[in-house]
């Protein structure tokens, strides 16, 4: 189910670049997540987006701009002082997810002489290609067996056209979780079955229009 929400999501992608009027670009940009986890210390830490995008020009000063992206998300995470965990990882680890993204941008704004400004709306679906968890001096891939796939949220921001240059800068809050403390393998996390780690985070992308 959660593969065909995902397909669905690039049939949509595809349908909508082969029947509008519009104009393909590259766009590239930084995110900054923070990772959220109950009854763990968790910090932000900078990851990446890269693809290909389609803006759709619609009257009243609307447009769409679906776009297909491989974006990385990287969080940190700190079980010290967690008694239920010491024993088992007692230092900092960094957790980066690499996902196939599909987001659909609906954006408002005037047109202006040299510039668009306008704001946005993103709703986005993602899967996760690789999930990645890493210790300084522990093995610790066994701990994300089981993990979910799917990510899903919305972003929030304003952009700018200039020329063929596009700027964008959104807070993202993401829905899904990338998995249940609960379904770590080896670990009994009874008392945690709700501690789901979800990412969220600021983004600024840059795209150059064609």
């Amino acid at each position: 189910m959660k593969k065909l929400l995902f397909v669905l999501a690039a049939v949509l992608f595809t349908a909508s670049v082969a029947s509008a009027k519009g104009g393909f670009g590259v766009t590239a940009g930084l995110n900054y997540n923070s990772t959220k986890i109950q009854d763990i210390k968790t910090d932000a830490r900078a990851g990446f987006n890269v693809g290909l995008t389609y803006q759709v020009k619609l009257p009243l000063g609307f447009s769409l701009q679906p776009s297909i992206l491989y974006t990385q998300k990287n969080g940190a995470m700190s079980f010290s002082g967690n008694g239920l965990l010491d024993k088992f990882m007692s230092e900092a680890m960094v957790q980066s997810v690499g996902s196939l993204v599909v987001p659909i941008s609906a954006q408002w704004g005037p047109d202006l002489i040299v510039a668009r400004p306008f704001l946005d709306v993103t709703p986005y679906v993602g899967y996760a290609l690789s999930n990645k968890l890493k210790s300084t001096d522990k093995d610790v891939s066994s701990v994300l067996e089981g993990e979910k796939s799917l990510d899903y949220g919305v972003g929030l921001g304003a952009g700018v056209n200039v020329w063929k240059l596009q700027a964008i800068v959104r807070y993202n809050w993401s829905f899904g979780t990338m998995g249940s403390l609960a379904d770590f393998a080896g670990l009994d996390l009874k008392d945690m079955k709700d501690a789901n780690r979800v990412y969220g985070g600021i983004s600024i992308n840059i795209a150059y229009l064609f």
